[in-house]
């Protein structure tokens, strides 16, 4: 059985998932333009992770960082590649787009990869309603991003 909830970001089983993530965010991509927060960030405050299990092993991840009371960013969105392709990421943005609904955000937006190995993570976002936009809150226009938002 699958669940999401919140957890921290900092639990001693996430460290296969933090590094597996970090390694697909460098695999092509510059540093300059990488903008995945460590572990550590996610803790934040005015941030929210959860985590995707199965059988209480961790499969995936995602993020709301609080913009502002109107507006928030997906962040650290990420599913282990041995269990791709059994919907879990449609599940995890759905979830996560629940969340932003319950907390009162009236728009989503989210910084990912321009290039082709970020192909299926833009389809799924235009699937679920996002649109190409341009850069907020702190980014700067990159070759290498894609920024995209939905209204909730």
């Amino acid at each position: 059985m699958i669940t999401i909830s919140r957890e921290s970001p900092l639990a001693p089983d996430l460290a296969l998932l933090h590094s597996r993530h970090r390694d697909a965010m460098h695999a092509d991509t510059p540093p300059e333009s990488i903008h995945m927060l460590p572990a550590g960030a996610l803790a934040a405050p005015g941030i929210s992770f959860f985590l995707m299990r199965e059988g209480g092993a961790a499969l995936g991840m995602g993020a709301l960082k609080r913009i502002d009371a109107q507006h928030a960013e997906i962040k650290s969105m990420h599913i282990l590649h041995e269990a791709r392709g059994r919907g879990l990421a449609r599940q995890m943005l759905a979830h996560l787009l629940t969340e932003a609904k319950a907390a009162g955000f009236a728009r989503l937006s989210l910084e990912t990869g321009a290039q082709p190995s970020f192909a299926a993570a833009r389809a799924l976002y235009a699937r679920a309603g996002f649109a190409e936009c341009g850069p907020f809150e702190g980014y700067r226009p990159d070759p290498m991003s894609s920024f995209m938002t939905r209204a909730l």
